[in-house]
């Protein structure tokens, strides 16, 4: 039986959420080593994989269960009361054996926070802290992002993949209650894509955000930090 996962994860001290052959500590591995535990010994597949420190409130994984295991409710229970309180499991769902959490969804979406203030020890790992910004520039440079681009210049270098042709329905800014939010909603992402782009609005301007979405000109950008971002939503 297939079955899909939806799960959060405080990401600050986990290697990402792919699995590593050199480490167990990502959330991929840990909840698989848990899996086994219980005689479920199939590979979890997510939605797509975040970052060393990125968090997630809806990521989306999915495993195939053994023929024994068909109380989902009981197997969500008993995951959670093994796992670290960094991971909650949010649903356990049967899907169709078509099912595939990275293939078969549409859209992502990640969110962004910044606030415009002096870090502090309890958000620092949750937010990135910018002593002062142009939420105007911001809100309406954000939008340069929307459509098919060619995101060459807004990738890790290092990055496996065949196109770096992405779609971003929609990039918004918004403030709520002292945060400034940036919001994504694209097809997929290459590495490190976001942190790069919100790098690039909160150095660049607009007419070099233009050149580099246009591939005109490449401009020198550190990826904004980790733990900033989330991955919000995933749409199938």
């Amino acid at each position: 039986m297939r079955c899909a996962i939806t799960l959060s994860y405080n990401g600050t001290h986990f290697l990402g959420s792919q699995a590593q052959k050199s480490s167990k500590n990502t959330i991929v591995g840990v909840l698989e080593t848990l899996l086994f535990k219980l005689g479920i010994e199939s590979k979890i597949v997510a939605s797509g994989r975040t970052d060393k420190g990125v968090h997630a409130t809806a990521q989306v994984c999915h495993v195939d269960l053994p023929q024994f295991w068909q109380d989902l409710e009981k197997l969500k229970r008993v995951l959670n009361s093994m796992l670290p309180p960094s991971i909650l499991i949010r649903n356990l769902k049967k899907v169709d054996d078509t099912f595939h959490a990275r293939y078969s969804a549409k859209k992502r979406v990640y969110r962004y926070l910044i606030k415009a203030a002096k870090s502090n020890p309890f958000e620092n790992d949750f937010v990135t802290f910018i002593d002062s910004l142009d939420f105007i520039k911001i809100e309406e440079n954000i939008k340069l992002y929307e459509g098919r681009h060619d995101f060459a210049n807004f990738m890790k270098l290092g990055s496996d993949t065949k196109s770096s042709i992405r779609e971003v329905y929609r990039a918004f800014a918004y403030r709520h209650k002292g945060f400034i939010i940036l919001h994504f909603e694209a097809n997929g992402y290459l590495r490190s894509q976001i942190r790069l782009m919100v790098a690039a609005l909160l150095k660049l301007q607009r007419d070099e955000i233009t050149e580099s979405l246009s591939c005109k000109k490449k401009y020198k950008l550190k990826p904004a930090p980790s733990n900033g971002l989330y991955l919000a939503k995933v749409k199938y």
